[in-house]
């Protein structure tokens, strides 16, 4: 049997490291009953070798209880244990590897893949913006391991320390944790366009720090009714 299919690009990436990107849009990572656990996006998971026990984040144990996240679909997280290589992925969108050092990051939990248990971790909302965005959840991280965060296309990164920079919430990734994005309204009574989101409001963000923005806004939410 022959094809470009089988060409060793295609091939699953052996190495020792416990997180190596298989591709760009295919995260790749190696489990042992002595490693951390890895907290990922439910659905996130699209294949495993080995043996693995999968869980809610939350479910006893004395976890912290589930939270909504801003997916539109209320996901939740998933624990993830046992001996072999689980694969992570989202909707085609690019993934990248943020190694934390006793650092902290927050995450547009839209964009929020997987991230070792070994992190510390939160899911607040920002206030004033859920009525306003349907629902905005971040996902604030600190201490050691690593993370792995989608962008819906090749990220931007924009310096917050110069002046002030606005985003629309459905675009915006991650961003410094010392940074405190302010709701912007640009909202005129019979003036709305585009999706209603950035168009008609923005986070601010000004200090010292970074944020990052994708060049989309995410997968629109369908309504069934």
């Amino acid at each position: 049997m022959r094809s470009p299919l089988f060409d060793a690009s295609h091939h699953e990436r052996q190495t020792t490291d416990r997180w190596t990107l298989q591709s760009q849009k295919m995260l790749r990572c190696a489990l042992t009953p002595q490693a951390p656990e890895i907290i990922s996006s439910a659905g996130a998971m699209v294949a495993y070798q080995g043996q693995m026990d999968f869980s809610y984040q939350g479910s006893g144990g004395g976890m912290k209880l589930l939270k909504k996240m801003a997916t539109g679909e209320g996901a939740s997280l998933m624990r993830t244990r046992g001996q072999g290589e689980v694969f992570y992925a989202r909707q085609n969108n690019e993934i990248f590897l943020i190694q934390l050092e006793g650092e902290a990051l927050t995450l547009n939990t839209r964009n929020m893949l997987a991230f070792d248990s070994s992190i510390q971790w939160d899911i607040r909302s920002l206030g004033g913006a859920g009525f306003m965005a349907g629902g905005l959840f971040n996902l604030v991280l600190q201490g050691q391991g690593m993370v792995a965060l989608t962008s819906d296309g090749p990220p931007m990164l924009l310096d917050c320390s110069q002046q002030p920079t606005f985003v629309d919430p459905q675009a915006a990734v991650c961003w410094s944790a010392n940074l405190q994005p302010q709701i912007k309204n640009d909202f005129k009574m019979g003036s709305l366009i585009g999706r209603g989101s950035g168009e008609s409001f923005q986070l601010g963000f000004h200090g010292p720090g970074f944020v990052v923005v994708q060049p989309s806004e995410g997968t629109p939410v369908v309504s069934t009714s």
